[in-house]
């Protein structure tokens, strides 16, 4: 059955239709933690951060089901169900942010943003790290260092060296935040060198796909400075860490100190639902409005706002944030014991939620086909986690919100027998 799907896949989707893991998963059912494949296997899922508040939340599915029998339709009707969620959304935000764009996607958030940047600026150049991700659009593609674009990567952008994410090394001369300030401010200078000025630099303040890596709070002060000096404003992208993944704080860049004048938000807003958002000061918005007729179809829609409204339900009832704290210093604990036992695991970071290990040898040689071999592995065994970082070499583990203690248990469980098996050459 599995096998027909997939032809059928590359057939009607198209050839080179990513999948996870070498054997897919054929999923047919899901409800808080768990997932069901087809023969009536359970997993317990430690990857998805789209079902925030778990799979099939019924609140989150009644919430749907009660606005879809009453109306569904576009934003250029009135209706109240977009102003009460956006009110409730920028109120977790600092103070500034105040009003918000209602999208698909993140890729849609993101690419809106850089709008914003332009609009506000005049200018069109952006910053970016060199391990990161920021979407599918043409604009934001580009952003995705090493991805092949057609025509090459636009002269307007610029790629700084992604933060070490070992935090025991002590080679560099400097700290990593004036490392990074240091590249930010060579950066800076090429764009204006080249006439496109600075509009933007874009971040995941949690720098999640570039491994996560321990940073202090205040670690980007410095390189905001010079973004702000030379006119340009700051992005943050939350479509990862935000809604109280980290446990510490509602969004990523509370826990390092950034207040950012644009943020984006994704995957987590609505349960599943194709929700995204970009916030931003009454200025940058007019600004945008202004230069830009921007208009979108579905997002905001009456279904779509009650499903984020719905979701926002659940975190705050059932202090989902609170859980992740808790749940997640019990996770990294456990993982920290791991690594008295497995000298490959070289380091255990993460904040709530979102956690994992680096898998490296000696002189710190990332052991990438190792990682990738422990997540398929442990597929096998019916939990499901990913890899990512510059090496692609640290276990990334971001299960839903409602993950518990025992949950975690069952993951550590299984991940010290996968260790024991998967033979590594350290």
């Amino acid at each position: 059955m599995t096998e027909t799907i997939i032809e059928k896949r590359a057939r009607l989707l198209g050839p080179n239709f990513s999948t996870f893991y070498k054997n897919p998963v054929h999923i047919v059912r899901g409800e808080g933690v768990w997932l069901w494949d087809n023969d009536g296997e359970k997993y317990l899922d430690c990857y998805n951060n789209v079902p925030h508040v778990g799979h099939c939340h019924p609140h989150v599915v009644e919430a749907i089901t009660k606005q879809a029998k009453l109306l569904n339709t576009h934003t250029r009707y009135l209706h109240e169900g977009i102003l009460d969620y956006v009110e409730r959304l920028i109120s977790k935000h600092h103070e500034g942010i105040e009003s918000a764009i209602m999208v698909c996607s993140g890729s849609e958030a993101n690419d809106i943003a850089l709008r914003m940047a332009e609009a506000q600026t005049g200018k069109k150049g952006i910053i970016v790290t060199d391990s990161t991700y920021h979407g599918n659009t043409s604009a934001v593609s580009q952003l995705s260092y090493g991805r092949n674009a057609i025509g090459g990567v636009g002269d307007h952008i610029r790629y700084v060296r992604t933060p070490n994410s070992l935090s025991d090394n002590k080679d560099n001369s400097v700290s990593e935040a004036e490392h990074f300030a240091q590249n930010v401010k060579l950066a800076i200078g090429s764009l204006e060198e080249s006439g496109h000025g600075v509009s933007a630099l874009l971040i995941c303040p949690y720098f999640a796909n570039e491994g996560f890596p321990t940073l202090e709070y205040g670690f980007l002060d410095k390189a905001v400075r010079q973004v702000r000096s030379a006119g340009g404003i700051v992005i943050a992208d939350e479509v990862q860490p935000g809604f109280g993944r980290l446990g510490t704080n509602w969004w990523g860049y509370q826990k390092i100190g950034l207040i950012p004048e644009v943020v984006t938000m994704g995957k987590p807003m609505a349960n599943g639902h194709p929700v995204a958002s970009v916030v931003t000061s009454a200025e940058i918005i007019k600004s945008f409005r202004q230069a830009f007729g921007y208009f979108n179809t579905f997002g905001g829609n009456p279904v779509s706002c009650a499903a984020a409204a719905a979701t926002l339900d659940v975190i705050e009832k059932d202090k989902l944030t609170e859980n992740a704290l808790s749940v997640g210093d019990y996770a990294l604990n456990g993982l920290r014991e791991l690594k008295k036992e497995f000298p490959q695991i070289k380091q255990v970071r993460g904040s709530g939620l979102f956690f994992g290990a680096e898998m490296c040898g000696k002189d710190n040689i990332p052991l990438t086909q190792y990682a990738e071999k422990i997540a398929e592995k442990m597929r096998e065994k019916r939990v499901l986690l990913s890899v990512l970082g510059p090496n692609r070499n640290t276990l990334k583990i971001r299960p839903p919100m409602v993950f518990s203690k025992s949950n975690a248990d069952h993951l550590l469980d299984t991940l010290r027998s996968v260790m024991k098996e998967v033979e590594c050459e350290f």
